[in-house]
């Protein structure tokens, strides 16, 4: 059975432009631009005005209480279909939060005797004396993603950026230099993890 409409919105935050058509999101805020194609989807994406309820208040009486809103519309969509309209408005969520406050992701050096000893050259991330062994694993950082050795906390780097994809994606490929084989993974628990992620905490003041 097909549904004949399936909708959602997303808010456009204060302080972003967003630009859209033929399926294609360019989103500009404090941190940068990102751009986001979604033309392999088949749906509709404008953006709205709709009264912002919250804030009408006596005293917001005079003030402009419009919000920006996305917009996604699925038109006689089957299941599968149904749950693309929520993946594409997390999809918006992650670049309004990119462009915000941006991405980290935290990872942390786990072994039992070889110090895994990680520097950053050239752009690359090169990892040595995993296992004892002398091969140097080498993970190039991907456009728009920021390297940075912990200074508080020991055998620890961390990640940023405004992509979660470059940046989520940068982090995989570091762990994944990292697996071992031929061994028993209950044993060999050495590596390189993912300790904590998400959206860049906002200081406190």
């Amino acid at each position: 059975m097909k549904t004949v409409l399936a909708s959602r919105t997303v808010e456009i935050p204060e302080g972003v432009e967003v630009e859209l058509g033929s399926r294609q999101m360019k989103v500009t805020g404090p941190l940068g631009t990102l751009e986001r194609d979604f033309k392999h989807v088949s749906m509709e994406l404008q953006i709205i005005t709709e009264k912002d309820e919250a804030a009408d208040t006596e005293k917001d009486e005079a003030a402009d209480t419009e919000k920006k809103l996305v917009k996604v519309d699925i038109w006689f969509a089957t299941r599968k279909q149904l749950a693309c309209v929520r993946t594409i408005c997390s999809h918006i969520e992650n670049l309004f939060v990119g462009v915000t406050r941006g991405f980290l992701y935290k990872m942390r050096f786990v072994y039992s005797h070889f110090p895994i000893n990680v520097t950053l050259t050239a752009g690359n991330v090169e990892i040595r004396n995993f296992l004892g062994e002398r091969r140097v694993r080498k993970v190039k950082l991907l456009p728009g993603v920021n390297y940075v050795r912990s200074a508080d906390v020991k055998d620890q780097i961390e990640l940023s950026g405004i992509d979660i994809a470059m940046v989520s994606l940068t982090a995989a490929q570091i762990q994944q230099a990292t697996n071992i084989r031929h061994k028993d993974l209950r044993k060999f628990l050495d590596g390189i993890y993912v300790s904590e992620k998400g959206p860049t905490p906002i200081p406190d003041e």
